[in-house]
């Protein structure tokens, strides 16, 4: 029996439309999941408020959000322009500790930090800052921190970048007479 054109025709027709309707369910059925919900670094202080003398424990969390190992982070933290304009406040980092991590700085007024790679998805470093406050630091003011945070992930061929703000601490004096 001889195929015909119309045949044939029909033969890649069919073919087609069963080859579009697989392409179209795998790439569904394959699709990575999704990244997880939440910010990519998130910061805490353990007091809100602190005196001349003290230390303010300052907690930041990196989150690797991506579907993929983040191979390449780089973090940099430095006073908001409100605190640098405060010449009277005196404050520095004196300690930066966490497991697979980085810290260059400790003893200034800012700090840069490198995680150790890979960050598995869904994984997170936790660095646990100590923020001395000077005894003879000024009064009334606000410490403020941004961070610049920068990271690669999918095989270096993806990468985010953005500015996260610290919670600001309140430097207060005791009353007089106290």
């Amino acid at each position: 029996m001889r195929i015909t054109h119309l045949t044939r025709a029909s033969l890649t027709a069919l073919l087609a439309l069963a080859a579009l309707l697989l392409g179209t369910a795998l790439p569904a059925a394959a699709a990575p999941r999704a990244a997880a919900a939440g910010p990519d670094l998130v910061f805490t202080t353990s007091q809100a408020t602190a005196t001349p003398g003290s230390t303010v424990n300052v907690t930041m969390t990196f989150t690797n959000n991506q579907d993929t190992d983040v191979w390449f982070v780089y973090q940099s933290i430095q006073p908001t322009w409100p605190t640098t304009q405060r010449p009277d406040l005196k404050y520095s980092f004196d300690s930066c500790t966490a497991q697979g991590v980085t810290c260059s700085g400790t003893g200034g007024t800012s700090l840069s930090v490198n995680y150790a790679v890979p960050v598995p998805p869904g994984a997170q470093r936790s660095v646990d800052i100590a923020l001395t406050i000077a005894p003879d630091s000024g009064c009334n003011g606000y410490i403020g921190f941004y961070s610049y945070l920068y990271y690669e992930y999918n095989g270096g061929q993806s990468s985010k970048d953005g500015v996260v703000s610290t919670p600001e601490t309140r430097i207060v004096c005791a009353p007089a007479g106290s």
